[in-house]
């Protein structure tokens, strides 16, 4: 890209508003932008799609997140399992072996979100995103006649590779959502993700049940139903003249991170996603072991409090979102949400007893105010053809926390729940994650800041 097209996009992220109620107080200035830079460039409202196609579009992107995330949930209960029969029935070797299982996975979000985001940038979201169902589909078959513990890593090697395209569901979201309606649009992919969560575990054990590897052929029907549906369905997001050049230096991993610092608003949002992404790895880290080891917990009582998580997930993202955001902007979303966070995570690691566990929950599920109004600001303030770098930067961003986190948590939960020691703190990990979200809310608020303080741009 030449140096020129570089500096008019720097313009344009510069041109850009800072929420949603920003947007009629900034109009002259954008359209003072708008006047002496290429249109084509601009992060525009939804391309040429008719509403009622942008429409079905999102509802399209839903049904395809809720397949995806059902095929990830249902194998679920199972897959543990079933490395650990791969294992001699070794129960310690078998969790080294899950361990190894979901470094590979973390590992190829990182290295191909950033990819199949470039790659979505100058081909179009739609191919990525089929590609990526079938790819799904084929794989979780694999896995179901895996013969051995080799079949069944290489299984999840292209698991990570496929599941890297919710970046691309991301941009698409960009693409065809207003920036006004933008964060509510998110909020639906948000209920997705708890839709799947929800019914997934559910459904894997009932299937588990009858035959161990039945999840998997189950996963695949699904993911083939919604790439043969997609087929037919969904429309191209991404006009051709919208199109970016690629290139290897930004499809890594490395290189798709510098689109970050390209705007200094972006690079403070970027290190907000990190921290509370990091924060919440101690879920999937800790949850189990934790209340397993507080209040005695066994596997129906965990199961039904992660199925609480889920609907009180929808909830937050499907019917809250969009009022909170007229209400507060975007920006008042994500500290909201921070806000409600760390209290939650507060609240688990103080619960004396199972109720108030309970009783957090509803706290801790506002924190999905947060997500919405993120992804909203940050695709704000990238133009139309680097969408899909944005969602992949911030898919590598999350493969990161999904690299440190877990074993961040674990060894605080071990440190301080050793008899040995003076102060036994089960809830450490709980601490940590909310004072993650605290420094995550301090940052957030500095980067507003910063904004504020620069000198408005020339008319």
């Amino acid at each position: 890209m030449s140096e020129e097209r570089v500096k008019r996009d720097s313009e344009v992220r510069d041109a850009l508003p800072g929420d949603r109620n920003e947007v009629a107080r900034d109009e002259p200035r954008a359209q003072l932008a708008a006047g002496r830079i290429d249109c084509t460039i601009m992060n525009a409202p939804a391309g040429q799609l008719s509403p009622q196609r942008r429409r079905a579009a999102v509802i399209f992107i839903f049904i395809t997140v809720v397949i995806d995330v059902l095929g990830f949930g249902i194998i679920i209960p199972v897959l543990p399992k079933l490395v650990q029969q791969f294992m001699g029935g070794d129960a310690a070797r078998g969790a080294t072996m899950f361990g190894v299982f979901g470094t590979v996975w973390a590992l190829m979000q990182f290295f191909f979100s950033p990819l199949l985001g470039a790659v979505s940038d100058r081909f179009g979201r739609r191919p990525v995103i089929l590609i990526s169902c079938f790819g799904l589909g084929l794989d979780y078959i694999v896995m179901a006649l895996a013969p051995n513990i080799g079949w069944l890593l290489f299984g999840r090697v292209v698991s990570g590779i496929c599941a890297a395209s919710f970046s691309t569901a991301g941009a698409y979201i960009a693409d065809v959502a207003p920036p006004e309606k933008r964060a509510a649009a998110y909020g639906t992919i948000g209920a997705a993700f708890g839709v799947g969560f929800v019914l997934g575990p559910a459904l894997g054990g009932v299937l588990g049940d009858i035959d161990p590897r039945l999840p998997f052929w189950g996963a695949a029907v699904l993911a083939l139903v919604s790439a043969f549906y997609g087929l037919f369905v969904l429309p191209e997001s991404l006009a051709p003249e919208k199109r970016d050049v690629f290139s290897w230096k930004k499809a890594n991993p490395v290189g798709s991170l510098t689109l970050l610092r390209s705007h200094h608003e972006l690079l403070g949002l970027a290190s907000v996603n990190l921290l509370f992404q990091l924060a919440h790895c101690v879920l999937p880290s800790m949850y189990v072991l934790y209340t397993s080891y507080r209040y005695g917990w066994n596997t129906k009582t965990v199961g039904l409090t992660l199925m609480a998580i889920g609907v009180l997930s929808i909830i937050v993202q499907g019917g809250l979102v969009k009022p909170a955001v007229q209400r507060l902007g975007e920006r008042g979303s994500l500290y909201t949400g921070l806000l409600f966070g760390i209290a939650g995570f507060a609240g688990f690691a103080l619960a004396p007893t199972p109720f108030w566990m309970w009783a957090a929950l509803p706290v801790f599920s506002l924190m999905g105010l947060f997500g919405p109004g993120l992804q909203s600001l940050m695709s704000q303030r990238v133009p139309q053809h680097e969408q899909g770098k944005l969602q992949g930067a911030n898919g590598s961003i999350t493969s990161i926390a999904g690299l440190i986190g877990p074993g961040l948590f674990t060894l605080s939960f071990a440190h301080f729940i050793d008899k040995d020691r003076a102060w036994v703190l089960p809830g450490a990990p709980f601490f940590i994650a909310a004072l993650l979200l605290l420094t995550a809310l301090g940052v957030a608020v500095w980067a507003a800041s910063a904004r504020a303080a620069r000198p408005a741009l020339s008319s």
